[in-house]
Parts: C-alpha cells; structure tokens; sequence
C-alpha cells in the first residue's frame, strides 16, 4: 500500500487521559495508518506541524469483542504511534490541521 500525503499517515489523534499524561513528557498520540512505518510517522509529523521529532514509539491496538444489540462483534483494530517532540517544540492537538 502506498501512502501518498502526510494525511494518509496521520489518521487522527487519540484523547485519552493517558495520552495527555504523555504530554508532560513531549509526547503526542496518534492513530495512524496501519502500513505506515516509523520513518513515515516521523517524516508526516514533520511536515505537517514544522516539529522536530526525535523518537516514534508503535503498537497495534487490537479491536475489542463487545456485544452490539444482544449479537456479539468485533471493534477494528488500529495501530497507534507515541511521538516524542524535540525539547521546546509542542503540537496543539485541539486546534487542527
């Protein structure tokens, strides 16, 4: 698969009491594309918010089995990345793109 734009990388940022924990530590949270690499990662949250990165940290988040209306059923998975910013550079996650 070939992620052409930085937006096909970054999906959206993940809003998590756990995730704004991590912005003490210059760390943003963000789902991204599942084929994406750390390289991407690191190369589309450069561009996209003039930040310099120095660490992207992934996973992949496996989907929750949980009950819809009595049936059983499966939440997607996504795959997650923790990006950590160069001293004294931040990202405003709530304002935008």
């Amino acid at each position: 698969m070939r992620l052409a734009t930085p937006y096909d990388v970054i999906i959206a940022p993940v809003l998590t009491e756990k995730s704004t924990l991590g912005s003490e530590h210059n760390q943003v949270t963000f789902k991204v594309a599942s084929a994406a690499t750390k390289p991407m990662i690191k190369g589309a949250v450069e561009s996209l918010f003039g930040v310099k990165v120095t660490a992207v940290n992934t996973l992949r988040m496996k989907g929750k089995v949980k009950t819809f209306r009595g049936r059983i059923g499966r939440r997607a998975g996504y795959k997650k990345a923790m990006v950590t910013l160069a001293e004294g550079d931040t990202i405003d996650i709530t304002t935008g793109v």
